[in-house]
Formats: C-alpha cells, structure tokens, sequence
C-alpha cells in the first residue's frame, strides 16, 4: 500500500484542528493527522488527494444489525408502511402469482390504524398455498401460512401460538422454519446486498447479532465468509445461554463467534407486548409481556462467560427485564468478582426502560449499552407506538441516553436492521432530537457513540479506536457536508474505507478515484 495523503478536508473527530486538515495514512494506518500546512512536507512520494473541503470522520460501526433478513428484503416484501390488512393480502397474492409456491419473505407491517389483522386462512388463500412469513416490524412475532405451520410443527401450541401473528416460543419455531426455507444462494445474495448497503453508508463495521432463536449457525458462518477486506468487517455475536466456562468456550470456537451475547432474549418488544414489564400493558389489562431468562440464568451465563475470557449480553427492553439484568449481574459478581465482570466488558441490547439505580449497577460493572436512537424517533412521543401501549408518562422516561451517558455507561449506536433501516446520520440525528426533552445527547456525543462507542462494545479498549488520530487505523468515511452536525441535510457517503482500503461498492458515489486506497 503506497502512502497516502488526503489534503483540504474537514475532520470530524474530537481532537481534529480547526480549519483545513489532513490525513497520513501508510501501511492501513493513519501516521499523521493536522492542520494542511503541517502536512505539505509530507507529500513527496505520497498518493496525494486535494478532496477540497470534503467530510471525513472515523467510519461508523452499526452495533446491532441481522444482515440476512435485512437484505432479503431487496427481492422480498418490503410491508414498512402497508397501509392496512388487504394491502398485505394483495402483496402476498401478487408474489404468489409471480413464483407460485416459493417461500414468501416479508417484514415490516405494523397493525397501527389497522381495523384487525388477516387470519391465517386469508393469508392461506392468498398465498395459494405457498408458505409464508411476514414478521412485524419489530421481528418479534409474524404472520404465516399453514404451508410455514407444515415446515414447523413445534410452532403449533407453545407460548405465543394464535391464529393471528406467532409471538414468542411460537414465533422462534416459525422463524427458524422460514431461514430454513431460504436457499443458500439466496441467503449469500441477500447477505451480499446488506453489506454493500451498509459500506454505501460509511459503516465500516457490523455487529451481527445471530443466535439459535434468531437466525442459525450456518448463517453467521456464510456472512463472516463474506466478509473480506473490501466489505465491512462482521463482529458476529452468537446469542446461547451457557451455564459453565468450557461451555462458554466451546460454543464460541463452535460458531466462530466474538462473543456470546446480542440477541440473547431476556424478554421480547413493546410492539408486539413481548417486552417483560413490572404493570400492565396500557392497552392490553393483564398483560406484562415475555420473560425467556430468570435472573439465575442470566447470572449463570454472566459468570461462566467472565471466567471464560468471554464477552456476554443480553437484549432487554422492558423494565421487568432490566430487573433481571441487574440481579443476574449481581449475581455474577457474588460468584467472581466485580472487577472479573468489569474487566468482561459484557453489554446489553436496547435498554429501553432503565431506571436510575440500574443505571448505576451497569456503569459500575462496564457494561456497554447498544441501543438505537431512531426506535425513540418512529415510536416515542406523546402520540407515538410507545405511548400507545403503556401510556405517555411510562413511555416519556425511554431511551434515556443522557442519563446512561451521565451515569457513565458507554454507548453504541446501531439500528437493529431491518428493524430500522442502517442510515448512522439518522441515528446521529434521532440521538440529537430525542423526542423526551433532555433525554437526547449532543452531535458530538452521537457521532462518538456511532463510532467509538461502537468498537468499545466489542471490547476494544484502546483509546485510539474509533478516531482519527495518528496510531489509529486508517479507518474512515468521506462525505459531501457534515449533516445533521451542523443542521443540514443528511451527506451523502463519497467513500468508505476500512484498514486504508476502500470498500469497493458497486454503484456506490465516489468523490475522487481511489481517493483514500493504497
């Protein structure tokens, strides 16, 4: 890799100098980071690049994603916004029409507004015998056919079973039934596609939170084979409960896994009322969702993972489920000790209803929250899908990411794709504009919790991860303006470049020819 020089830019990071900057890169390394005027000696014999006041921050890292049902959807049914149940009927009866009796992959729907929701017999119809999954938009429960029901016989009965959408145990049966379904070649054109999407963002690393329930082994081990030094880099997390060290151990050499934690399921979503709560649902008496782990569990696999050398973590979003979360934690310090689980740097999922003294438990322990800001920008508000199922003055306390930050918890962002889309100045500006006010953070805050914060989850501890400092990988995205730093629109990515190779995305923008690739 020869030498690189990027000269005329703007840098994004917290310690970039005011005014035109520039960028050192040699050997995947960024060897020099300044004012212009200190660089020009650094020219001769250098790749040099005049990108003329362009964009450059550290390139995002996404810490929540599901690359195959994301990129199922570029030849699947995309439902985000179908208006009501017919119109998922007719989605459903034209793709059948198109490749009768082909699996048919949906995602998206949401019931807001919706009279009722199709029976399984008018999906049935519809489909015309075909089978079929349609998650919601939350992926924690779906509607499908009898023809899926066929393929996945323990689906009927269980928690969660109806003759509407599967929910919980019901729900995980059908789903794996589905991935099943999914042919391998599709499966790697899909896991293809998700990958390019995400480098034509300025992500540079993925967070794949795989696991028995969500996805399969098979699948985590085809997207880490995808993924080579021109696409971005997969930390894939396999979410497996385990009860002892070697266990811990020999699961992860079985999965190739980084850590076993992601969508390891403490309790389900506040959209489908599978979220584990202390009251009520507001909109359904009686209700107080799923809990799948019970604090014992969740300690018995926090300690196993700490004495391992294994990064743990769950995915929790109601209250009751952060109740278990910290008792387990709590009990895994009794069994180790409380610098053995901090020294872990063990993380958690979404952490939506989160309470001052639990807040503090998780800024003692280390432990990282991945959470996604856009969540409070589709659902919170007054009037929004959060208040909607536990009422506005339940729902208004959610996502506080100031208090997490001001307690001393460490954030990542990331969208939970295809949950929300993967966009990062999206999340940055969601962050910035929490709906609660004074639950939000600063631009620069987001911007380090989209980068930063992101290798820190994967229990990165250098100080230079994340940043645009000499030391650091040359790791970095290019763009046309600063967006939502400074109020403007959302830029557009020129280029995304990881270890100082571009990421070769086809059809994907480029300000300048192998601008940042050596």
């Amino acid at each position: 890799m020869p030498r690189t020089l990027l000269l005329g830019i703007r840098v994004l990071d917290p310690d970039a100098p005011a005014g035109p900057a520039a960028l050192e890169i040699d050997g995947g390394r960024v060897t020099f980071a300044g004012p212009v005027a200190e660089a020009r000696d650094r020219a001769s014999g250098a790749v040099v690049h005049d990108l003329d006041g362009a964009v450059v921050t550290p390139a995002f890292v996404d810490a929540h994603v599901h690359a195959t049902a994301t990129g199922l959807l570029v030849d699947g049914l995309d439902l985000t916004g179908c208006p009501s149940s017919e119109a998922l009927l007719d989605a459903v009866a034209r793709r059948a029409a198109q490749r009768p009796g082909a699996l048919i992959w949906g995602h998206g729907w949401q019931e807001t507004g919706w009279p009722g929701l199709p029976t399984r017999a008018e999906i049935d119809r519809a489909a015309a015998g075909a089978p079929v999954y349609l998650s919601r938009i939350d992926v924690h429960s779906a509607l499908v056919s009898s023809a899926l029901l066929d393929r996945a016989p323990g689906a009927v009965g269980p928690v969660g079973w109806s003759d509407g959408p599967l929910s919980a145990d019901a729900h995980h049966h059908a789903r794996r039934a589905a991935l099943t379904a999914v042919d391998g070649d599709v499966r790697v054109a899909a896991q293809r596609a998700f990958l390019w999407e995400a480098a034509s963002r300025g992500v540079a690393v993925v967070h794949e939170c795989a696991g028995p329930v969500i996805s399969s082994a098979a699948d985590l081990a085809s997207l880490r084979a995808l993924a080579g030094p021109a696409s971005p880099a997969v930390v894939g997390y396999w979410g497996e409960a385990v009860t002892a060290a070697d266990q811990a151990r020999d699961l992860l050499a079985a999965t190739g896994a980084h850590g076993l934690a992601g969508d390891l399921f403490v309790d389900g979503s506040l959209g489908s009322r599978t979220a584990a709560l202390r009251e009520p649902y507001a909109d359904a008496p009686g209700c107080t969702g799923n809990r799948y782990l019970d604090a014992a569990a969740v300690g018995a696999h926090v300690t196993a993972c700490t004495l391992a050398g294994v990064q743990a973590g769950f995915h929790v979003i109601g209250d009751a489920a952060a109740d278990v979360l910290v008792e387990g934690l709590r009990r895994a310090v009794s069994a180790t000790s409380a610098d053995t689980v901090r020294a872990a740097v063990h993380r958690v999922e979404h952490l939506e209803m989160v309470d001052a003294a639990q807040r503090r438990v998780l800024a003692d322990l280390g432990v990282v929250a991945s959470v996604q800001p856009v969540f409070d920008a589709f659902w919170g508000g007054r009037e929004g899908m959060y208040a909607e199922r536990l009422g506005a003055g339940r729902a208004a306390p959610m996502n506080p990411l100031a208090a997490l930050r001001d307690e001393g918890v460490t954030l990542a962002l990331g969208s939970d794709s295809p949950v929300t889309p993967v966009g990062p100045w999206d999340a940055v500006r969601a962050a910035v504009e929490h709906r609660t006010p004074g639950s939000g953070l600063s631009a620069a805050e987001a911007l380090t919790a989209h980068t930063a914060g992101g290798h820190r989850a994967a229990g990165d501890r250098s100080p230079q991860a994340g940043r645009l400092v000499a030391g650091a990988a040359a790791t970095y995205a290019i763009w046309d303006g600063a967006g939502p730093l400074h109020g403007g629109p959302t830029p557009r990515c020129l280029a995304t470049v990881r270890d100082g190779r571009r990421l070769d995305v086809p059809g994907s923008p480029r300000a300048t020819s192998g601008a940042g690739v050596s």
